[in-house]
Order: structure tokens, then C-alpha cells, then sequence
């Protein structure tokens, strides 16, 4: 489905000829585009990168760090805003600081997403010069000029940059930071799988030799499943959860690696022990193709003797299609909230 508002934003990625950066957010998971040999692309999403260096545009994969262009450097900025407050903040201080004065930065969104307040702070902040325009339905495109000097303070972009204790429980201290789903709390669908992962583990004929944790975010499963001492690859899609999985790595023993891979691609290598608590929620849509890329991924990567445990809401229909990748399919628990579903090879 096309998004309205980046649509907005084409014409400009694809005449720019003076320095040129766009802020490529997960919402353009899709856009097939020709390559502007003008324009420096930064994302943060790995698979969404790749897909920008198979048409052959400069891309960057980042938490975006923007630490490689110099202040009063760029002479326009294009970003389609993120579904994170923290996130288009930052985008927006950033921008301020390496626009040159009288360089553009164009910001287009939906009013469900809180585009017009970004448009209004943005506004103060370069000292006024902006055109904004209502597109179409709720959808907003807005210009704004960079001022010799800002008009006001920072916008609070919660130290986006800057990983640090964010929840704790009994067994461990998670380091985390904005950009990451669910940054600053402890996820109940996680909490309800290691609540559980005893129990689920007595299910399996012989314990794990090695385990993944496929879309770790900050790595709480891994750090929970960390007891059964067996290696643990965690992989994301995000560069944010690849930065704070790793420190929780190095804060802990954990024998483990972190990979950056989209949906564990790249990955080789068979696992006894598959836990997945997949981005199902606001932003990333509850079926269809990431459903099956998902479920894709457990089946590629679970060994034969092994057992993928996937954490959901209830409303997601994950047994109807996960019956035509394992041959056992099970819901072992269930809550007001949240199912556990048991996936194997064998029967």
C-alpha cells in the first residue's frame, strides 16, 4: 500500500541536486525507487537498508548517527516522520544543527501520528520559517528554512543517543534506550514466555543444545534463557535493539553472539531452541507477510530434534498459519492476553 505522505516527499528525493539527506524510517519497508547519486540515505532498519543498496542508493545503516556530517553541512534533509516521539526529535534537532543556514528540511506525516505538533515545535525552533500545507485527508507536507540561529531550545528527544538502565527485575539490569520497541519497560508477552519457559522446556525430548532469539529487541529473552548455559544468537532487524542487546551482553556472561540479519536471513545453522516475541503491534501490522516471514524463519532455522515457542496476543491467528510450515502446532498457555504456541518438525 502506498503511503501518502512520503509520496509527498518524491519529487523532491528525485530532483535533488545540491547535497541531499534522507531519514529513511520503517514505514518505507517497499518503496522501490531510482537511485539519486545526490542524496545520502541514513536507516535504520537492516532490511530496508539492503533494499536501498540493491538500487544502488549511498545508504548508511544506523541508530541514526549523524555524527559523520559537520555542522552547516547539508542543504536539505527529507524525512518521512518515524512513529517514535524520541525519534523524529532527534531527526529534527539533528537537522537543525547540520543544515546550512537558508538549507531546507522537509517533513511530511499524518495528523494520526502527530505530524502538526512536530510541524509546530519545528517552526519554533528554526525561528518561524516554515510553509506547511495540508495535502490530502489528514496528511501534512511542511518546509522549513534553517535559520543563522534557532529560534528555541531543543526539542526532548529523551537522550536519544545514549543507552542506559531503563528496567530491572530480580535477575537482571536491561540497558536500553529510545528507538528500541518498548524501550523503557519490560515487555508482559516476554515476561509471560519466561514465566513459563520451565515448563515449556519439559516438553522438549532432550534439552537445547543452542538457541535463538529471533527479533531480540534489548535481549531480555536471551538474558532470562541465559541459566541453561547453551550458546544464544540474538538477531534484529533494528539498529537500536542490535546496540542494547549488545551491551546486555557484555554487562552479563552470556554465551551468546548478536546478529544483525531481517527476520535471522543470513543466519545459517540449525537451533534446538527457537523464542520469538514478534513485532505484532501498532506500526508493523498483525498478519499477512510478516506473519509468514516470521514463522518463515523459525521453520528455516529450528532444528529437527528442536521447539520454536512464539509469544502473541490472542487475536493473532499464528496456529492457522504455522500449520502449513511444522508438523505439530500447540498452544501450551494461555492468559487474558497472551498465548504461547509450540512449533515442531516432528510429530
Amino acid at each position: 500500500m502506498a503511503d501518502t505522505a512520503f509520496e509527498l516527499l518524491l519529487p523532491s528525493l528525485q530532483r535533488a541536486s545540491a547535497k541531499t539527506l534522507w531519514v529513511a524510517d520503517e514505514n518505507l519497508i517497499g518503496t522501490r525507487l531510482m537511485a539519486n547519486p545526490a542524496v545520502t540515505v541514513i536507516a535504520n532498519r537492516y532490511d530496508l537498508f539492503t533494499q536501498l543498496k540493491q538500487h544502488d542508493w549511498n545508504a548508511r545503516f544506523s541508530d541514526f548517527d549523524f555524527s559523520e556530517f559537520a555542522d552547516d553541512s547539508i542543504d536539505c534533509l527529507i524525512y518521512r516522520v518515524s512513529k517514535e516521539k524520541p525519534v523524529v526529535h532527534h531527526v529534527i534537532n539533528q537537522a537543525l544543527r547540520i543544515l546550512k543556514p537558508g538549507g531546507r528540511l522537509l517533513l511530511a506525516g499524518d495528523k494520526g501520528e502527530g505530524v502538526k505538533t512536530y510541524i509546530d515545535k519545528a517552526k519554533k525552533l528554526f525561528a518561524g520559517a516554515c510553509d506547511a500545507q495540508k495535502a490530502s485527508g489528514d496528511v501534512w507536507l511542511a518546509e522549513l528554512t534553517c535559520p543563522e540561529a534557532p529560534g528555541s531550545k531543543l526539542l526532548d528527544d529523551k537522550q536519544y543517543t545514549t543507552l542506559r538502565p531503563e528496567a530491572k527485575d530480580q535477575n537482571f539490569e536491561y540497558w536500553s534506550k529510545p528507538g528500541v520497541y518498548g524501550w523503557n519497560k519490560i515487555d508482559k508477552g516476554s515476561a509471560y514466555l519466561i514465566e513459563h519457559l520451565d515448563a515449556f522446556l519439559m516438553t522438549m525430548p532432550e534439552p537445547p543444545r543452542n538457541m535463538l532469539d529471533l527479533g531480540c529487541g534489548y535481549g531480555y529473552l536471551s538474558l532470562n534463557a541465559s541459566h541453561l548455559d547453551i550458546p544464544i544468537t540474538a538477531t534484529d532487524n533494528n539498529a537500536a535493539a542490535i546496540a542494547a542487546c549488545e551491551r546486555n551482553f557484555d554487562r552479563y556472561p552470556i554465551n551468546g553472539k548478536v546478529v544483525t540479519a531481517d527476520c535471522a536471513d543470513g543466519i545459517s545453522g540449525k537451533f534446538d531452541l527457537i523464542l520469538c516475541n514478534p513485532p505484532f503491534h501498532a506500526g508493523f501490522g498483525v498478519e499477512g507477510d510478516l506473519t509468514d516471514r516470521f514463522l518463515q524463519a523459525a521453520h528455516d532455522r529450528l532444528s529437527n530434534v528442536g521447539v520454536a515457542c512464539f509469544v502473541t496476543n490472542l487475536h493473532i491467528p499464528l496456529e492457522r498459519k504455522a500449520r502449513d510450515l511444522f508438523h505439530q502446532v500447540e498452544v501450551i498457555a494461555s492468559s487474558s492476553n497472551f498465548k504461547l504456541t509450540r512449533l515442531t518438525h516432528r510429530m
